[in-house]
């Protein structure tokens, strides 16, 4: 992934009406200059972390998802949908927030992600990124905007976390989450190992106060895209109103003087972050530690379990 791209799209958009969503997709990814070539292999990486919550709000928009992907397809793409859920599958989880009655009709190929690749990251460690991430063409990477109770916020960067596939997530939380900065610094070393793409981030009704299931919703109505997810984090930052330095994952962004960084550099050719902004997101009061005891890797083995078998 390419990181020199410092243009960030920023707009309005109310409604998970998936034809205005579609209409804004194709003017912020002109706006970015970014176009995917017709048979090109798409990975679409939305966020789909839990299916536990009837209203879906832990988890990418499915209309948002169904309308990125037509838009796709418009442009003789070949889809594939997919991610490595905290909890159960991804396939699980896409029935449970509606995702796949949204994508039902569309030639879109919907996978949980598997065999792993292994990796060694920047500073030494060892994680299996998923085989779909890394031999696709193209990632679109469509996180939802949310508040996340162990590093403040999720946005473009913190989304490519769910590349490693399975257990290994809780695994590493475990085993890197004790030392300070070690956590986001193995998600910021992701970032070179992933195809590049762009990142349209599902900012239309957010998450706040908890995160990243058990907060509250927040109508936000914005959508942002960048090809750099660095830069389209610092300008979501300012759209919300949040110290980039109290952000786990900025701040190692920053530590690390990668291109986006900087507020001066970043080009916004729709709207800035100003005529976006909304007041009234609240952030976690206290972060919780990122490293899991290990009684909460078992029973988190426990719950996945669970969810698995209630799917059969």
């Amino acid at each position: 992934m390419e990181l020199d791209a410092l243009s960030v799209g920023l707009t309005r958009c109310p409604t998970y009406d998936r034809a205005l969503i579609k209409a804004e997709v194709e003017r912020l990814c002109a706006a970015v200059h970014f176009r995917p070539s017709a048979g090109s292999r798409v990975l679409l990486k939305p966020n789909l972390v839990a299916g536990t919550r009837r209203d879906g709000l832990p988890c990418t928009h499915p209309e948002f998802v169904a309308a990125v992907a037509e838009w796709c397809l418009d442009h003789g793409c070949a889809v594939t949908v997919g991610d490595s859920p905290a909890f159960g599958s991804a396939r699980m989880v896409m029935r449970s927030c509606g995702m796949a009655t949204a994508l039902k009709g569309l030639p879109v190929k919907q996978v949980n992600f598997g065999r792993p690749q292994r990796m060694t990251l920047l500073h030494g460690a060892q994680v299996g990124i998923a085989t779909a991430a890394l031999e696709c063409d193209c990632c679109i990477n469509l996180p939802r905007i949310k508040a996340h109770g162990q590093l403040l916020i999720t946005l473009a960067v913190k989304n490519y976390f769910g590349t490693v596939v399975g257990f290994r997530k809780p695994l590493l939380h475990a085993r890197y989450g004790g030392h300070e900065g070690e956590f986001p610094r193995m998600i910021v070393d992701l970032l070179p190992l992933l195809p590049g793409g762009i990142t349209l981030i599902d900012g239309i009704v957010a998450m706040h106060r908890q995160g990243p299931v058990k907060g509250s919703p927040f109508p936000l109505g914005l959508i942002g895209a960048a090809i750099n997810p660095v830069a389209l984090d610092s300008a979501l930052l300012m759209v919300l109103g949040i110290d980039p330095f109290t952000s786990p994952i900025w701040h190692e962004c920053h530590r690390r003087n990668l291109p986006g960084c900087q507020p001066d550099a970043v080009r916004y050719p729709l709207l800035k972050p100003h005529e976006v902004h909304v007041p009234g997101f609240q952030i976690p009061p206290q972060l919780k530690p990122i490293s899991f005891h290990p009684w909460q890797l078992t029973k988190g083995a426990i719950k996945r379990l669970i969810s698995r078998l209630s799917f059969r």
